[in-house]
């Protein structure tokens, strides 16, 4: 049936009331031709699940492994180590205050640990327990819930399965939050970080199994028992349980016609094998839970450059996570809004962020250059170095009358080790100087002209020598004066 839509007095258009307008969902579930149609809940995509047929209860006993828990609890630790503040922004600051006092009163850092298992399972359901304290309703409590207790509907609904409903029931609203890890419309489930090291752990399983079999087999001696050809069965198989005793006890009594060798196992190379696996498969498990392995293989060497690479990939993946608690928490402070203050639509944010420490070489940097005469404005440390206007204030440099360190056209040395030398140096006079250089000199002049040949001035000078005792003491002077000064300038 088509109607009509006036503009205006003398202009109108027609449309179909039943066409699907810009503004209507077109491409949905119930209208698809497939399995959705059927108006079931959503089956859980994961590849893993339904290639095993079962639910996410195995992927909780992979924290079992160690080197999958040192990694979950390696991410973890990332997002936990960062401080956290409400930044109030134009809501009232009664209201900021009262969202203040309930952050603090509830266990943040059991809430944000539960929060960061979404990225493991894909989504973790938190229920909220709310009390009326007479004027506000606020949370008591926050509780994870297991992941396999839940499931979707076709429009994407958490629905909780109950005994008496198995294919569940509806959730009231602001009852529980829902941390989800890159959801999407066609997997609400989310992606689970655990789905991607699940046959890295069991390959990993199966190569210590094997291992342990090899060790036990090769890293003993084998017992060689022999016996006379002829000997019966029974006495065989009694020498053979002689020898199983003797690998318990190291004791055994045999026949006086039979013997024993000892033949060691060479098998060092085939180990190495297993160890590989094992060493490959915790890689996998790294870079799926981390994004990199430099931070958790010990033993495993790389550029500084790699290195840096590697810790920016890990950081990128705690910035994810960090996003998925302040929207989860952000979500709460909005849900107790709408319960005690509703219609506000300033309400505080809740944030976190990295301390991080002063880059020193920056600072040394800048202490250079203040040093060298250059001024520094209040405005550029604020900028350089993160403060507030309220942290900072700019004294009175008291040495802004003195001559920069590094100017053109110094004549006095700055440093007071070479002044001291030169200080001494000059406590002689040239008169003596010159007497010490013609005591030294002129008995090489003479040679020099009575000489008849290189060689002959050489050997003169070997026979006579030279008078420098005087200069010889003056030297060890000055070398004991500038060891002093260094030892004593050194400890300050």
């Amino acid at each position: 049936m088509k109607k009509k839509l006036w503009i205006n007095n003398n202009e109108f258009i027609t449309f179909d009331e039943n066409k699907k307008g810009i503004s209507d969902e077109i491409a949905t579930r119930k209208r698809a031709f497939d399995f959705y149609s059927l108006g079931m809940n959503l089956p859980d995509p994961d590849p893993v699940l339904k290639k095993q047929g079962k639910d996410v209860k195995i992927y909780r006993e992979l924290l079992a492994d160690s080197h999958v828990w040192a990694c979950v609890q390696s991410r973890k630790s990332g997002v936990l180590s960062l401080e956290w503040e409400l930044d109030r922004g134009k809501a009232k600051s009664r209201q900021a205050k009262i969202i203040e006092d309930i952050f603090n009163k509830l266990d943040l850092n059991t809430i944000i640990t539960e929060i960061l298992d979404a990225s493991m399972f894909g989504f973790q359901p938190l229920e909220v327990i709310w009390q009326n304290t007479g004027s506000l309703i606020i949370p008591k409590e926050i509780k994870a819930k297991p992941v396999e207790w839940f499931v979707f509907d076709d429009e994407n609904q958490l629905k909780l399965k109950t005994k008496e409903n198995r294919q569940g029931e509806l959730l009231p609203d602001r009852k529980f939050l829902l941390p989800q890890y890159n959801p999407s419309y066609q997997n609400p489930y989310g992606e689970r970080t655990l789905s991607r090291v699940f046959w890295p752990v069991i390959f990993k399983k199966g190569g210590l199994k094997f291992w342990v079999i090899f060790t036990e087999k090769y890293g003993m001696p084998f017992l060689v028992g022999k016996h006379p050809r002829g000997t019966s069965k029974d006495d065989t198989d009694n020498l053979a349980d002689m020898l199983t005793a003797m690998i318990q006890d190291a004791i055994a009594v045999i026949p006086d016609d039979s013997s024993v060798e000892i033949h060691e196992a060479a098998k060092g190379s085939s180990a190495e094998i297993y160890e590989k696996l094992i060493d490959k498969m915790n890689a996998e498990i790294s870079k799926a839970i981390l994004g990199q392995t430099l931070t958790t293989e010990i033993g495993k060497t790389g550029s500084y450059a790699a290195s840096n690479t590697h810790m920016g990939v890990r950081k990128d993946i705690i910035d994810s996570d960090k996003k998925i608690v302040e929207r989860t928490l952000n979500q709460l402070i909005r849900w107790i809004y709408d319960l005690n203050f509703s219609g506000q639509s300033n309400i505080p944010v809740f944030s976190m962020w990295e301390e991080e420490d002063v880059d020193l070489n920056l600072a040394q940097r800048d202490k250079i250059l203040s040093d060298s005469g250059i001024k520094f404005t209040k405005d550029y440390y604020m900028k350089a170095y993160g403060f507030e206007d309220e942290d900072i204030e700019i004294q009175q440099d008291i040495n802004q009358d003195k001559k920069p360190v590094f100017s053109a056209f110094k004549e006095k040395s700055e440093f007071q080790d070479q002044q001291a030398i030169d200080d001494f140096v000059n406590s002689f006079s040239e008169d003596e100087l010159q007497k010490q250089a013609e005591i030294i000199l002129l008995p090489i002049i003479e040679l020099i002209k009575e000489g008849n040949s290189y060689e002959d001035i050489q050997e003169k000078l070997s026979k006579n020598g030279l008078k420098t005792e005087e200069i010889e003491l003056i030297i060890q002077k000055a070398i004991f004066i500038a060891e002093v000064w260094g030892r004593i300038n050194g400890l300050n």
